[in-house]
């Protein structure tokens, strides 16, 4: 009876915090939806053009930032402890360092004022420097308090376009005022992120599973080092580099292959994929640290979570195809309803590959997004070379793309794994050794039973 109520208790903590966590990241994605609609009518068209352009160039260069996260992540779930700190601030400095040097050839080519290329140096270290602590939050499983932080982030990141943008300032003015406040919310993000119950027993503490359910070695990558290093946080910037790319790839090509008129058709239509993409990424973001220890149910289950989701937005889409595309664009684009479950389907299908790839990082493989970057190549000669130029058959490609690519990241993280772990599973037993990493039973650190408490 005390088993089946803690196990109760565990599912309501777990829907709170994914509840929660889903919450900030919709108060995230309307903050950043704001932005531009405001802006619209506060700025002129040369003025708007430009702080867009530098927002898109913040999105690009805080592609770091998430690779952080998952990296701290995935190795604090792992093997607990400190150790990100340096590393967290290096990675910070490096990109922020990066586009500093990087801002005269933007400013340039791009036309923007030198200030808002500088600028846009401090705002991306705050931005990656956020991701160390969003991940020890993540990795620790605090999801309450990683929601909270999800939400000082974003206000961080958008609050203070927002004030400068309602006191009519002009781009420069919001971007100086968007630092400071992201630099703000550091020490904020410090401070939820600061060691607390996590690895004390607490009153009212709740595991996230039974015994069997303790963390254990992750099979696909083979040994893993305790303390986080460069290569580990490299992996996963590349990994996220990679979805990004594949994400947005199809609807670069549209505006490159297809007529003004179609390739705005298929941004209208994209914004279907994007929601079936995102829609069930809190899945992946609660069982990131599970699937880091080598949990196969809690890998079994977040893979049926984010099909059903995905199913299920599809079967939306054919059903309201048309109110879809009404939303999303408009009644000019209602021609297209017949499209909007493909456009579903292939961001449903590019959810599963996510969260595969997200599986793969955490786990160590070697070049966990390798077959994403093939994907994208062969999407490009396919829509190039074989697909007709309209919108059908550049979301063709896509939809193959995504159920090839799904099929394969399936494979690679289901195969036997036991030929490859053979040979070091015999060293191990020669030696008396145990571990992923070879060290004996009383070298390594135990990790308590995850919290779903603050």
């Amino acid at each position: 009876m005390t088993q089946t109520t803690g196990s109760d208790t565990s599912r309501v903590r777990l829907g709170a915090a994914g509840a929660a966590v889903t919450l900030a990241t919709l108060v995230t994605n309307a903050l950043a939806y704001v932005v531009p609609v405001l802006g619209a009518r506060r700025l002129s068209a040369a003025d708007l053009g430009a702080l867009a352009t530098v927002l898109a160039l913040g999105a690009i260069a805080a592609v770091p930032g998430f690779g952080l996260q998952i990296a701290v992540a995935a190795h604090r779930a792992r093997w607990g402890g400190d150790g990100a700190g340096r590393l967290g601030l290096r990675t910070a400095a490096l990109t922020g360092a990066v586009t500093l040097a990087l801002a005269p050839l933007l400013t340039v080519l791009l036309r923007l004022p030198a200030p808002l290329t500088l600028l846009l140096a401090t705002t991306t270290f705050a931005t990656v420097m956020a991701g160390r602590w969003l991940g020890e939050l993540q990795g620790d499983q605090r999801f309450l308090r990683l929601a909270v932080a999800m939400a000082v982030l974003a206000a961080g990141r958008y609050g203070g376009l927002l004030v400068g943008l309602l006191l009519g300032r002009g781009p420069v003015t919001c971007l100086l005022l968007t630092t400071a406040t992201g630099l703000l919310a550091l020490p904020l993000l410090a401070r939820l992120a600061a060691p607390g119950t996590t690895a004390i027993s607490t009153p009212g503490a709740v595991s996230t599973g039974s015994r069997d359910d303790q963390p254990r070695s992750a099979e696909p990558g083979g040994p893993v080092p305790r303390r986080l290093d460069a290569r580990q946080v490299s992996t996963a910037c590349a990994a996220t580099l990679t979805m990004l790319a594949i994400s947005y790839a199809d609807l670069i090509l549209a505006r490159q292959l297809l007529p003004a008129a179609d390739s705005g058709a298929y941004a209208v239509g994209s914004v279907l994929t994007k929601g079936a993409l995102w829609a069930p990424q809190v899945v992946t973001l609660l069982v990131l640290p599970r699937l880091a220890r080598g949990d196969r149910r809690a890998r079994l289950v977040a893979l049926a979570l984010i099909t059903a989701c995905g199913a299920a937005l599809v079967a939306a889409a054919t059903i309201g195809g048309e109110l879809a595309f009404r939303l999303a664009g408009g009644a000019d684009y209602l021609h297209l309803a017949d499209t909007a479950p493909i456009f579903a389907a292939t961001g449903a299908l590019y959810a599963v590959v996510f969260m595969l790839v997200n599986d793969r990082v955490a786990t160590g493989a070697r070049w966990p997004a390798a077959p994403l970057w093939v994907a994208t190549v062969g999407l490009a000669v396919c829509a190039a070379l074989v697909a007709p130029r309209t919108v059908t058959g550049v979301l063709s490609c896509a939809l193959v793309t995504a159920a090839v690519t799904a099929a394969t990241m399936s494979w690679l993280v289901f195969r036997p794994s036991h030929r490859r772990t053979t040979q070091r599973d015999r060293v191990a037993a020669a030696t008396g050794q145990t571990g992923v990493d070879g060290d004996s039973p009383h070298t390594q650190t135990p990790r308590t039973p995850s919290r779903w408490l603050p």
